[in-house]
């Protein structure tokens, strides 16, 4: 699939790291780095812009090297970038980490994954179908 990028950055257009990976890792587009404090967020550039097809979204996730090793991931993940919406695409980064983190120039911070999706109509009814787990909610199923 074919999908129409502008990108105003210093980097190359974000990529596939191995050939069976959902979604492409993406680069922070920023002169100086820029430091984070423990539960710090900041909205860090990209340089991009993307035209999708209707149907699609772009799913802004979080990179999981930085999650693991400095507690650093996307703030709303995963961020949703709308066929609608030709802006640039940011990426809001938060440190849950108890250490300033540092976002440097071109580090790759977080992936995007372009996925397919439904639009619905609600359909107003008075009772839904009965099943096996019924309303039970968080942990309701035994695992």
């Amino acid at each position: 699939m074919k999908v129409k990028i502008v990108n105003r950055s210093a980097f190359d257009l974000p990529d596939y790291q191995t050939p069976l990976s959902a979604g492409m890792d993406v680069r922070a587009n920023i002169v100086e780095p820029v430091t984070l404090p423990p539960l710090g967020r900041a909205t860090i550039p990209t340089g991009l812009f993307v035209e999708l097809p209707a149907g699609y979204e772009l799913q802004v996730r979080p990179r999981s090297g930085l999650a693991a090793k400095y507690g650093v991931t996307v703030l709303n993940s995963p961020g949703t970038v709308d066929a609608d919406y030709r802006g640039e695409i940011g990426v809001i980064l938060a440190n849950l980490s108890d250490k300033d983190f540092t976002v440097k120039p071109g580090e790759r911070i977080a992936q995007m994954v372009v996925a397919s999706h439904a639009r619905v109509e609600w359909e107003m009814v008075d009772v839904l179908s009965e099943t096996e787990r019924g309303s039970g909610g968080f942990g309701s199923t035994g695992r």
